[in-house]
């Protein structure tokens, strides 16, 4: 059973069943079933509920496609999106040999980090090049895994119980020119302070590369990053991000001992291992095989006018624009 989200001719956004040749469209609403986002829905949509609504859409008349605008399935992720970075040799041999400092393959555990998602851009829609401010805008072809259920400490075998489908993300990323004057403006989660912890060098363990003057900010000492760089910080009594990522801002290098230490001594740890893991609808981001702009001979990156279309067997295919 394939679930999108649909924006409706009156305006209105509603989860619904695609029927399986694409071509028509049962909003949920219309079954019974009141909710607001596709991830409020999914806790509630178990297999023998899906079973259900196969069975009552077969008597029900449906809406055509054409009557609905298609959005992403899920427009505004109610959790950070989780991301595997170097995934796949082949992608992480390309990157190596475009930057080896960013992208050494000497990584003893998987790579995991975090992406805020205020709205996805969906099939159709445009990736916005912004000329003005980037450069290198690059794209990365991914599957993209939404768990059905919440999800702490699974067993490697029962893995695929926690899943509720599959659906296609491209990743984009860019590059800010020297000497540019550069304003990030968005809502509150959207990143921009996510940004500023990269360059700044406080916030560590993700992939790619940040550099200050062609030199990764993390081989600058703290004085030379202090001479290019300087952040004022805002006055939040409570930060975003995980845990473990407040904690580093005051030892980038703690190990996991010392980060459990740390809760300990301010009565945070049992609370934190009360805590549930995985929310169901958290979007799991696999990683990109080999193929991006930046592994071409020579790079090449996306312009405006260009179309990125990112196709995965037995799923279907993402096509954007850049403008």
């Amino acid at each position: 059973m394939r679930f999108v989200t649909c924006r409706l001719p009156d305006g209105m956004e509603d989860p619904a069943i695609l029927s399986q040749d694409g071509t028509q469209v049962w909003p949920l609403s219309w079954l019974g079933l009141s909710y607001e986002t596709l991830s409020d829905a999914i806790p509630f949509l178990t297999p023998q509920v899906r079973f259900g609504l196969q069975l009552a859409i077969s008597g029900i008349p449906a809406l055509p496609v054409e009557a609905v605008t298609l959005q992403s399935p899920i427009p505004c992720p109610a959790q950070d999106v989780v991301c595997l970075g170097i995934n796949y040799m082949a992608h992480s041999d390309e990157a190596e040999k475009y930057s080896a400092d960013a992208f050494s393959t000497q990584h003893q555990d998987a790579i995991y980090f975090s992406k805020r998602v205020s709205r996805a851009v969906p099939d159709g829609g445009f990736i916005e090049a912004h000329t003005d401010l980037v450069q290198k805008l690059d794209y990365e072809c991914e599957l993209a895994v939404v768990l059905g259920k919440d999800a702490k400490d699974v067993p490697a075998g029962q893995t695929k119980d926690y899943v509720f489908g599959y659906t296609i993300l491209n990743d984009v990323s860019f590059t800010i020119p020297q000497g540019s004057f550069v304003s990030l403006v968005g809502e509150s989660g959207c990143g921009k302070s996510t940004i500023a912890a990269l360059l700044s060098g406080s916030r560590t363990g993700y992939t790619g590369s940040v550099t200050l003057g062609g030199v990764p900010v993390q081989e600058l000492q703290q004085e030379q990053r202090l001479r290019t760089l300087t952040l004022v910080p805002h006055n939040a009594a409570i930060f975003k991000g995980t845990v473990e990522s407040n904690l580093r801002m005051a030892k980038p290098d703690a190990d996991e001992t010392q980060l459990w230490a740390a809760l300990e001594q301010v009565n945070l740890a049992d609370f934190c291992r009360s805590q549930n893991g995985l929310k169901a609808g958290t979007i799991i981001a696999t990683g990109t095989p080999a193929g991006v702009g930046m592994g071409m001979d020579p790079p090449q990156f996306l312009r405006p006018g260009d179309t990125v279309q990112c196709e995965i067997e037995g799923i279907g295919t993402l096509t954007n624009t850049v403008r």
